[in-house]
């Protein structure tokens, strides 16, 4: 079993003080523990980023010519905010970190928010550029350290760019991004570093980044079968904690999966499924309420949903979806045109 390092994120501090632009985490960290079963999107995403991992490692421990075949050990994830794109980097890299410890005893994540190092300083951007990569070159150098390095919020280097051109900001932007995309490159000689970035703008990504992703992932928001697994893990957590007591006085009532939902749904109904089948079909239609909301949404949606509860403690589950989807449609009305 792989110990889990209890430290949290190591943030830097600048030379005035100042808080740095970047955290960084050892890896498997106890923070990140339970996230990437957590995570729920649709089917097959988190396995293709996992076996594209797998494959960019392997090809650079082989050494395959990259003049021959191309990759850059990059990795994109772009959609609205709230859909958990961070979280999956994170969740990914401690699951990587995991899988390959046989190879890389040691691992780390570095975590850069790029919106953060276009500071109105912008004579000290390049600097904030050129310590975190003397920083990150100093981890790879360790050829036992496996280090994941990620970029939130890339979309800043387009906007930095396009306003340098237009006049808008000092031409400085343009030199931290060129820095930025020249250390970038200068690590894919390394074969034990992956850079995991994530866009909230898909349309205002940097086109001379994207060309460097090998992998572009669209992490929208939750389809109907995403949103009822969420909702079914958060209910049988709130089963797990006694928070919800069902009717037969016993909490370990498992609500069946989607697909077997569906499934049950479309059965006659006899007196041993009457209950988990009635819930179901009130999962299904929480599920259906919540069209639109990001996946962070309905992750605080049952929280809320017992706030507003009448009778907070010892709630029916039934009772309690039926608030839920009362919290659901309130939140949806209440979200911005």
């Amino acid at each position: 079993m792989e110990e889990l390092s209890e430290e949290g994120p190591c943030e830097e501090l600048s030379g005035d003080g100042q808080h740095s632009t970047f955290n960084e985490w050892i890896l498997p960290a106890k923070e990140f523990d339970g996230m990437w079963d957590s995570l729920i999107y649709e089917s097959g995403l988190k396995q293709r980023l996992l076996r594209y991992a797998a494959s960019a490692l392997l090809f650079s421990e082989k050494g395959v010519d990259p003049f021959l075949i191309s990759w850059n050990r990059i990795i994109l994830l772009h959609g609205p905010p709230g859909t958990g794109k961070t979280s999956l980097c994170k969740a990914l890299a401690q699951k990587l970190s995991i899988r390959f410890s046989s190879r890389y005893p040691q691992c780390q994540l570095v975590e850069v928010n790029a919106h953060s190092l276009f500071s109105k300083w912008f004579s000290e951007s390049g600097k904030l550029v050129a310590k975190l990569f003397q920083k990150i070159q100093e981890m790879v150098e360790e050829e036992n350290n496996l280090v994941f390095v990620l970029i939130d919020e890339v979309e800043s280097l387009a906007a930095a760019r396009k306003a340098a051109l237009s006049g808008s900001e000092p031409s400085d932007s343009i030199r931290v991004v060129n820095a930025l995309l020249t250390q970038m490159d200068k690590l894919k000689s390394s074969p034990n570093v992956i850079i995991l970035t994530t866009s909230n703008i898909t349309a205002a990504i940097d086109i001379a980044f994207v060309d460097r992703a090998d992998i572009k992932a669209y992490v929208g928001p939750p389809t109907l079968q995403a949103r009822y697994e969420i909702l079914r893990s958060c209910l049988q957590e709130l089963l797990r904690t006694g928070i919800l007591t069902n009717s037969q006085d016993c909490n370990d009532l498992i609500l069946p999966n989607y697909a077997s939902s569906k499934e049950k749904l479309n059965m006659p109904t006899t007196h041993d499924t009457q209950a988990p089948t009635d819930l179901s079909k009130q999962l299904l239609e929480a599920a259906e309420a919540c069209e639109g909301m990001s996946g962070r949404s309905l992750r605080k949606l049952p929280f809320l949903a017992h706030g507003a509860f009448a009778s907070p403690y010892n709630c029916d589950p039934a009772k309690f979806l039926c608030a839920m989807v009362d919290t659901a449609r309130r939140e949806r009305s209440e979200l911005p045109e």
